[in-house]
């Protein structure tokens, strides 16, 4: 049996109330909850061995880097990277996307093609706009249907000797659709396009294997993996990352400077200049063994029993839709016809339950469904049945009270 019991008991913030009421938190699809392990290894780096990394001889400066890069091993280690200096430590999975958008910007030509997905997060869409407009490189996208799922017949068409990367996430932010990313790797390879995976929505629930996967890039945050905010992860094949061009110049990513010639550094330190978020790299290698002694088969049990139960809650709700019906993770996004999402989300927040409303950084999938927004509730591993009936019951009087 799931303790969860034991394991709710792991995240102090989930004992407080909000407008006198017992905290309910379902936004964990913009930020997970901390647990006390995560804190620890907090306040353990500032109250024991705060100091800057990889450039001092004294014992502080070792011992944080020691740590730092211990908390690298274990990211590949979960991710199955090949190599340690495969995974680069970001800011978060926006600047990781940056960084690979950024690079192919100076290797693709006017006319050569980029496709992602209708499902994107605007930090997928906006940084390969950007890239598009400056090289005359064009963007192609491939569209959803009415589940939320990708046309992947049309994903064929797309394809072709011009493609040159392609990027997808792994699971919608917007709806929870989980995408068949297998499927698209394989088949970008064969026309040998490369192939991006944004991962911030799945590894909450799900172990990739970027190995197994084949996949040349994937990008993920901490903070959605009950670690701290500020910082992630961008996983590159590493004939890939030594292919692109450094993303920022400064201290830490170079080999040697002078007036006339700089050279850059090996991986992962070309990629990471300046000081970087040292706590948060230590933190996010706490999270990540806090995930696995949990374990993500137990934790996808768990989070599909809420899914289920929630779902047909919800839906026994008269004028209530739920959008994005494909294969999915722990995520309902829906409405209540003829009330704004936003007037829901404030009545629930009086309720003490946090809810995502808006278009979630989506906004074509919104267009798609000519909607302003939707209400989302994201579920964790240590969220309950017994939480979603308080929501359902929310859900309900703040239809009686707007209807």
């Amino acid at each position: 049996m799931f303790p969860i019991d034991k394991i709710r008991a792991d995240f102090p913030i989930l004992n407080r109330k909000v407008h006198g009421k017992p905290l309910v938190y379902f936004d964990n699809g913009a930020t997970s909850q901390t647990p006390q392990a995560v804190i620890d290894a907090i306040v353990d780096y500032y109250s024991n061995y705060n100091a800057n990394i990889h450039r001092g001889v004294h014992t502080l400066s070792q011992e944080a880097t020691d740590k730092y890069e211990e908390a690298r091993i274990k990211i590949q280690k979960h991710f199955n990277a090949k190599k340690a200096y495969e995974i680069i430590l970001t800011a978060g999975t926006t600047e990781s996307v940056n960084i690979v958008a950024s690079g192919f910007s100076s290797l693709l030509k006017k006319g050569d093609e980029v496709i992602v997905s209708a499902l994107e997060h605007h930090s997928n869409i906006v940084p390969w706009q950007m890239m598009c407009e400056k090289n005359g490189a064009v963007l192609r996208v491939i569209p959803m249907d009415d589940k939320g799922a990708l046309q992947m017949n049309v994903f064929d068409d797309l394809l072709n000797e011009n493609t040159k990367i392609v990027f997808c996430n792994h699971v919608s932010n917007a709806l929870g659709t989980i995408n068949p990313i297998e499927e698209i790797i394989e088949k970008a390879h064969k026309v040998g396009a490369y192939v991006l995976i944004d991962g911030a929505q799945a590894c909450p629930h799900i172990k990739p294997d970027v190995q197994a996967l084949d996949v040349d890039f994937y990008v993920a945050s901490a903070h959605k993996i009950c670690g701290p905010t500020g910082v992630g992860l961008l996983y590159g094949k590493e004939e890939l990352l030594q292919l692109l061009p450094p993303y920022q110049g400064g201290g830490e990513m170079i080999e040697t400077v002078t007036f006339e010639k700089t050279t850059y550094a090996g991986l992962p330190h070309k990629f990471e200049a300046g000081t970087p978020n040292i706590c948060g790299g230590i933190a996010f290698g706490a999270a990540i063994d806090y995930m696995n002694n949990i374990g993500f088969d137990a934790i996808a049990t768990q989070e599909n029993e809420l899914l289920a139960y929630g779902t047909e809650k919800l839906q026994e709700i008269d004028g209530l839709r739920i959008y994005g019906t494909a294969k999915k993770t722990a995520v309902i996004s829906f409405n209540i016809e003829g009330i704004h999402p936003y007037d829901i989300g404030s009545i629930l927040d009086k309720l003490g339950i946090a809810v995502r409303t808006g278009h979630h950084c989506a906004q074509p999938i919104m267009d798609f469904y000519k909607i302003p927004g939707t209400v989302r509730a994201s579920f964790a591993f240590y969220n309950t049945k017994e939480e979603i009936d308080v929501l359902v019951a929310g859900v309900k009087k703040a239809k009686m009270m707007l209807s």
